[in-house]
This record gives C-alpha cells, sequence and structure tokens, in this order.
C-alpha cells in the first residue's frame, strides 16, 4: 500500500494516532499535519499522516511546545530532502566517473619541446 495514500478518516485516524479527533484539527490548523480532502471538504489521512502524528506525540512528550515540534519537523524535513538530493547527486558523480573510465586514453597527444629563449642568447633546448 502507498504510504501517501489518503484513505482514513478522521475518527480513524485519531484511533491509530492514539489521540482525539478534535486534537487532529488542532494540529492542522497549527500548521503540523495537512490532509488530504476529498470533493466534499471531509478530511482524509495517510498511512505517512498517522507516522506524522506519531512523531508530534513524541516531540510533546518530550515537553516541547507546538511551535518548537512544528519547527523540528520542517528540519526534519529538510533534512531528509537534503539526504535525497545528496543519494541523487552521488548517483550522477558515479555515472560520470564510468563514463570517464570508460573512454579511451588520448592518442592525438605528442611530446612538446620547450625552447627556452632569453633575449639576446640563442636558445637552448631543454627536453
Amino acid at each position: 500500500m502507498n504510504r501517501h495514500r489518503a484513505v482514513y478518516v478522521i475518527s480513524v485516524a485519531a484511533e491509530l494516532a492514539g489521540m482525539h479527533p478534535q486534537t487532529l484539527r488542532i494540529y492542522e490548523r497549527k500548521g503540523l499535519l495537512e490532509p488530504a480532502r476529498t470533493p466534499g471538504g471531509n478530511r482524509r489521512y495517510s498511512e505517512a499522516d498517522i507516522e506524522r502524528l506519531r512523531r508530534i506525540t513524541e516531540l510533546a512528550a518530550t515537553g516541547m511546545n507546538l511551535a518548537g515540534i512544528r519547527k523540528v519537523m520542517q528540519l526534519e524535513d529538510e533534512v531528509a530532502r537534503l539526504h535525497s538530493e545528496v543519494l541523487q547527486l552521488r548517483e550522477v558523480v558515479r555515472q560520470v566517473q564510468v563514463e570517464v573510465d570508460r573512454r579511451a586514453p588520448r592518442r592525438d597527444l605528442v611530446p612538446l619541446r620547450q625552447a627556452v629563449v632569453v633575449f639576446g642568447e640563442q636558445a637552448r633546448r631543454k627536453d
């Protein structure tokens, strides 16, 4: 099952998260949660929403207020996004390195003999 598919009505989501339905409404108003809505406007919660509600409960148990919880969760979301981006960039670097390793060495390069010329003197060859 897709963990982001919103299937639970508010009463079921509240029961799964171990809290009162009114608490879910408060969390939504405070910007901690954003449930999906049906065309009729009813809230629908996903498994990811339930996990988020459980994380809110964990943070609240440490004595953190809702503003602090919101900030922590924003930072956790940002860390997850950046982690994903790092993994993508590592894959790009790996693919580029494979391509570089696959290329044949350049055979059109030839040694260059350099001559040092000091104004007023004859050129001396440097090998």
